[in-house]
């Protein structure tokens, strides 16, 4: 299906920066050969050219072309602090262009080992889209038919794997319509987040994105173009889906549409108690006419918070708003969203006062927006447009991404949020429920082992030379402290968009699940050629 520097923390919508979605493709297969270990950071790898393999892939005929020279952006992501330098970027014109050059990888067989990593629009975090010495494919330079879009009985768009979901939005508002299920930062690419999942403040209600997909075109790691359902290779269909770039590269998806809102009704109120909190998200994800997003923000200590609201949001008592202390405080900002057409306004709003009284929020301050449907998707990218502007967007983002059991969030919280975060955050924390009856289990994405569990996510950005609580090696161990309590504790969470060193950390993650995993790979990408920047397998 959710964020940047502390600089800019006490800008209001820096708090949605929650790119939650987003890392994408990332390993290699084969049962044997799977990577016990790996450095974490390597920000200088020295580059060598192979005038082989740059001989070999100058035989390719394609549509588009390779770069071999002026390619170190192909090392760079989100996270900024994995730079791995690729031997060459492919740009795809057509899906053949990507088919032909990982077949010819293939048909070299262990004389070769280059490797292929799909790249969308760098927001991978750990270096996941990179692969050293081997190809990078720049996704977004896929050509081939045009967006196209069903308005039958059961909607849906065919968007090719480069599009951005930005893109797609825009387009299928033209026709009344819009997908189901977000992330909150649309500026990724289709196939990156369906790699992972996508999830967001819909994903209660709808499920995340993986789970709102008819169709998918993959190209597998044997250079197969195969057109999968659910019906129709099933297996690698669900395999895809969450399966972190292991299996093939979705060039096409065919996504699920639903009538679109006009306006969106947008509120946050406040919490001191966490346990008032979560029970009333969790009432909301279970109520049949509930809203229509719903998420969670965790805020410490965090000074003059609603006076940073207000150019955005109008409190409903500007004075007892004015009055308001948050400085010293752990706070818990239930937000949510409900969305309507202009002639549902009276409706919407008897409907928004009947859900909110039910809730046990501090009763001032609340704050509400009514912005367009579009605003409130897009909302994330406001930030970015000010960071970039500020210098403070191409920083190291170590992000963490939790999936907590519902019997064990409060635990985590007293634990994490008491002891371990005492200070002012380095960045946005999420932290919402999601329902899992919503969430497809045949895919290859892991969720804990309850019906409810909590999507957090810590999404902080390090200040470049700080040595200081904003500086990247605090932030690390502070992570690594949130980890380790949950591994010790017995708490069954899950990574979201994992990253792991050894083998054992990742059979730990998938569980039984593992031997799934492993018999995909070895079916669809027997060569490891795919994604290697997840470090689950070794090239054979």
């Amino acid at each position: 299906m959710g964020s940047p520097p502390s600089a800019s923390l006490k800008q209001n919508n820096l708090i949605f920066l929650v790119f939650i979605v987003i890392l994408f493709f990332c390993s290699i297969p084969d049962k044997a050969n799977l990577c016990s270990t790996q450095a974490s950071v390597n920000p200088s790898v020295v580059p060598y050219k192979s005038s082989s393999n740059i001989s070999s892939l100058e035989t390719l005929q394609l549509d588009g072309y390779f770069s071999f020279d002026h390619i170190d952006y192909a090392a760079k992501d989100f996270g900024n602090r994995y730079h791995f330098l690729p031997l060459a970027v492919l740009h795809p014109k057509s899906v053949s262009d990507i088919s032909n050059t990982i077949k010819h990888i293939f048909k070299m067989g262990s004389t070769s080992k280059l490797t292929v990593a799909a790249r969308g629009h760098s927001h991978s975090l750990q270096g996941q889209a990179q692969a050293h010495q081997g190809i990078v494919i720049n996704m977004e330079s896929l050509q081939g038919p045009e967006m196209q879009i069903h308005t039958g009985e059961l909607p849906y768009v065919d968007a090719s794997g480069g599009d951005l979901w930005i893109n797609i939005l825009h387009e299928t508002l033209k026709y009344g319509l819009a997908p189901k299920s977000w992330t909150d930062y649309l500026h990724l690419t289709v196939g990156g987040t369906l790699s992972n999942a996508g999830i967001s403040g819909q994903a209660f209600k709808h499920g995340p994105q993986i789970n709102n997909i008819y169709q998918l075109e993959v190209v597998t790691g044997k250079g197969e173009v195969v057109t999968c359902t659910e019906k129709q290779n099933a297996e690698l269909f669900y395999g895809v889906l969450g399966g972190l770039g292991q299996f093939g590269i979705i060039t096409r998806a065919r996504i699920s549409l639903e009538p679109a809102p006009k306006m969106v009704k947008w509120i946050r109120v406040l919490y001191d108690e966490f346990s008032k909190f979560s029970n009333d998200q969790e009432r909301l994800i279970s109520s049949k006419d509930s809203f229509d997003y719903i998420e969670g923000l965790v805020i410490i200590n965090r000074t003059g918070l609603l006076n940073n609201w207000r150019s955005s949001f109008n409190p409903r008592d500007p004075l007892q708003a004015s009055r308001f202390i948050s400085e010293g405080k752990t706070l818990y900002c239930l937000e949510i969203a409900k969305y309507f057409n202009p002639d549902e306004s009276d409706i919407t709003n008897q409907k928004t006062e009947s859900l909110l009284s039910e809730l046990s929020y501090i009763s001032s301050p609340r704050f509400l927006s009514e912005v367009s449907y579009v605003e409130f998707l897009d909302r994330v990218h406001l930030s970015e447009i000010n960071l970039r502007s500020k210098g403070l967007w191409e920083i190291p983002h170590p992000w963490i991404n939790l999936l907590i059991p519902r019997t064990k969030i409060i635990e985590f919280a007293q634990q994490v949020f008491g002891n371990i975060l005492t200070g002012n955050s380095n960045g946005p924390i999420l932290i919402y429920p999601v329902n899992k009856s919503k969430w497809n289990n045949r895919t290859s994405l892991i969720t804990p082992d309850e019906d409810t569990f909590y999507q957090v996510a810590f999404l902080s950005s390090a200040m470049p030379s700080s040595t200081g609580r904003d500086g990247l090696f605090h932030i690390l161990a502070q992570n690594q402290r949130i980890l380790d309590f949950c591994s010790k504790a017995g708490l069954g969470a899950k990574q979201y968009m994992p990253h792991y060193s050894t083998q054992e950390e990742w059979q730990a993650h998938f569980g039984p699940q593992w031997e799934v995993f492993v018999n995909r790979k070895s079916t669809y990408d027997p060569m490891a050629i795919l994604a290697p920047g997840q470090r689950i397998f070794r090239r054979k």
